[in-house]
């Protein structure tokens, strides 16, 4: 490394420590606000399932894009620091946007809880989501190779120990924000009613977005800021595009055919740079199939989130929220890693088994299918449970029900009139209760809790039904200057009718006189049975990502890193593209039914990957490059020689043609 880093701690440049926090709080800031981001779709913007599931994975697989612009612009143009600088601010705009977008407020004239122009929050959301994506796919690729920039050539140990404390803070980053915005967002608030407060999960990602990038330029003075050499990746694009160019010029008959179809190429580009695209095309080859696992992957922060939502969340004493769910992916990747690493791939070993890296992929795919399945049979589980809502109760009281014939020979006015309550026929939506109350006394009656208020209920008359969250929820009865207390329990997505009857006397003992009356019952099915699905998933993500990335680079040269990687994450991009058409297309009646489709599908692709896996030869991308070199030295010393002989035949023949010369002047001069 050019330059030298003077201030150091602990035989570490000072600068990494700032890169470090920059990096936690942007990991937090972008996983904290992915966290929430479906139910914000589907509860506040109130989209349906499908359409907030595609919006979700179209987001994703922006964010999967953009790096390798970011990769291109940091390496050819600007930099890597003013690519993080700039694109950071871009950021933090884009995080600000949705902490705005979210705020109900806004445009909620006539204060129902409900915004009243729904387009301006789509279009803000929609805006601040794209700025986010490119934000931070752009410094994806940078903050990493820009925090290894800083260390000086003999300080080969602190950069290993760097990259492990790096990615340290991804998963500590990642961790941490999908346990806490779930919590924000649990919250109510707002100015006029009190709402679910996805401001508020999207406002502390959006702080900690500003924290990020205002560390990180305090810390500007002590980098070292490499300028710009190029990037690998616009080099070897090039050099295809000539090569297929070439081939397609020379497409007759009469052209001699060349071992390679990159080797059209050679008039143009080194034959080393030639060489080494090969045997990164062999490795891109083998990408072609892996899309479809990342299709199922990150359907974990969708379709799965939403299965969440009609579960039960009860824990004991400890509720967990339905995107919450989602913290069990990093707690088991902490845990499977370490494990496989030194447990489960040494047994196989020993066992004699040729557990190759490709080998580990294909089966990190069958058991990815194998979550797929597990999450069908959690849904039908669901499903089965939603069957039994209760349209109609007949409660424990006593009703008595008269017919009597009556004739009237004159008109005979009515003597009460009450409006029909319509009773709600499904389940209440993000895991609330709803409730209403009926008033059979001769007085009015007035009910409230402290985050919702039921109004003035006439006598004989019903309360309109108020979304109450679950827990302990104490009620407060009024009616004139007296007063009573009722407390009950609640669980996840139910609905209660509470009759007072006219009896009622108030007082502390008015608890036993409230009947209620369980419309439909509350979620059943604990999200704990959640947990198998996302250990499927993990055991497959940690045995198809960790060991495809390894062997990735260990079949690609040392200076083609960059290509392997944007390869990688343009499969992840696809795969989530994958997720909308199906989610679009398909239109299957039953959610079930499409995870066990996603499933098929990846047992199908599984199995032409184990085909491509077969035939393929593993290299040694190092050992080859130096045959390359060295055919190539032997080449160039055989030319050598060649020249050197011609050169002295040439010699000798100007020798003896002057020899001739000198013979014919001396017979001239005779």
């Amino acid at each position: 490394m050019a330059g030298t880093i003077n201030k150091e701690v602990c035989g570490y440049p000072l600068s990494i420590f700032f890169i470090v926090v920059n990096e936690f709080c942007e990991r937090f800031s972008y996983y904290g606000m992915r966290a929430v981001l479906v139910l914000y779709f589907k509860y506040f913007l109130r989209w349906d399932d499908d359409l907030a599931t595609s919006i979700y994975h179209t987001f994703v697989a922006l964010c999967y894009l953009t790096p390798i612009l970011g990769a291109i612009v940091a390496d050819s143009w600007l930099g890597k620091f003013k690519t993080i600088i700039y694109l950071s601010i871009v950021y933090a705009i884009g995080q600000v946007a949705m902490a705005v977008s979210a705020i109900h407020d806004i445009t909620d004239t006539d204060r129902d809880g409900t915004p009243d122009n729904m387009t301006f929050h789509v279009v803000l959301s929609m805006v601040g989501l794209f700025l986010i994506a490119l934000g931070t796919g752009g410094i994806k690729p940078c903050v990493a190779a820009f925090g290894g920039d800083q260390f000086s050539d003999h300080q080969d140990r602190q950069r290993r120990t760097f990259f492990s404390v790096f990615y340290l803070c991804i998963n500590g980053g990642s961790l941490l924000s999908t346990i806490i915005t779930p919590i924000l967002r649990a919250q109510d608030c707002g100015i006029h009613s009190q709402q679910k407060c996805y401001s508020l999960a999207f406002g502390v990602p959006a702080a900690l977005m500003l924290v990020a990038l205002v560390v990180f330029i305090v810390g500007s003075g002590m980098y070292y800021k490499a300028e710009p050499q190029g990037n690998i990746m616009l080099d070897v694009c090039k050099c295809i595009g000539f090569a297929i160019k070439n081939r397609y010029r020379h497409r007759s008959n009469q052209y001699p055919k060349r071992q390679h179809w990159m080797d059209w190429a050679e008039e143009k580009y080194d034959k080393l740079l030639i060489a080494q695209i090969k045997m990164v095309l062999k490795v891109l080859f083998l990408y072609i199939p892996l899309p479809m696992f990342w299709t199922l992957f990150d359907q974990k922060g969708s379709r799965w989130t939403l299965q969440a939502t009609t579960m039960n969340g009860y824990f004991g004493s400890l509720v967990i929220q339905p995107d919450q769910m989602q913290t069990v992916n990093p707690i088991l990747i902490l845990t499977l890693v370490p494990i496989m690493d030194s447990v489960i791939y040494p047994l196989i070993n020993k066992c004699g088994l040729n557990f190759t890296p490709l080998k580990r992929m294909t089966v990190g795919m069958l058991l990815a299918a194998i979550a797929f399945v597990c999450a069908a049979l959690v849904q039908i589980e669901i499903d089965v449970s939603r069957k039994q809502l209760l349209y109609l109760f007949i409660s424990s009281s006593h009703f008595y029900f008269f017919f009597l014939n009556l004739i009237f020979r004159k008109h005979c006015p009515p003597s009460h009139q009450h409006p029909r309550t319509d009773d709600i026929t499904s389940k209440p939506q993000e895991g609330n209760n709803a409730i209403r109350f009926v008033n059979g006394m001769k007085t009015a009656v007035n009910v409230s809790i402290p985050a919702a208020n039921f109004g003035l209920i006439e006598p004989f008359s019903y309360s309109n039904y108020s979304l109450i969250k679950n827990g302990k929820v104490t009620f407060t009865l009024w009616s004139g200057s007296q007063s009573c207390e009722y407390s009950t329990d609640f669980g996840f997505g139910s609905s209660y009718t509470f009759f007072i009857p006219s009896t009622l006397v108030f007082g502390p003992n008015c608890q036993e006189s409230i009947t209620a009356a369980e419309d439909i019952k509350p979620n059943s099915v604990h999200m704990a049975l959640q947990i198998p699905q996302y250990f499927f998933i993990t055991a497959g993500e940690v045995m198809f990502s960790v060991t495809g990335l390894e062997f990735s680079y260990s079949q690609a040269p040392s200076n083609m890193k960059a290509v392997l990687q944007a390869g990688w994450l343009f499969t992840v991009a696809i795969g989530n593209f994958i997720v909308l058409i199906v989610a679009e297309l398909a239109k299957l009646p039953k959610q079930w039914a499409e995870y066990v489709l996603f499933a098929s599908l990846l047992v199908a692709v599984c199995f032409i990957f184990s085909i491509m896996a077969y035939f393929y030869t593993y290299i040694d991308p190092a050992e080859i490059e130096a045959q390359f070199k060295k055919n190539v030295n032997e080449d160039d010393e055989d030319n050598k020689h060649k020249l050197q002989k011609t050169e002295v035949e040439m010699n000798k023949r100007d020798s003896i043609k002057c020899h001739d010369e000198d013979d014919k002047d001396k017979q001239t001069k005779m």
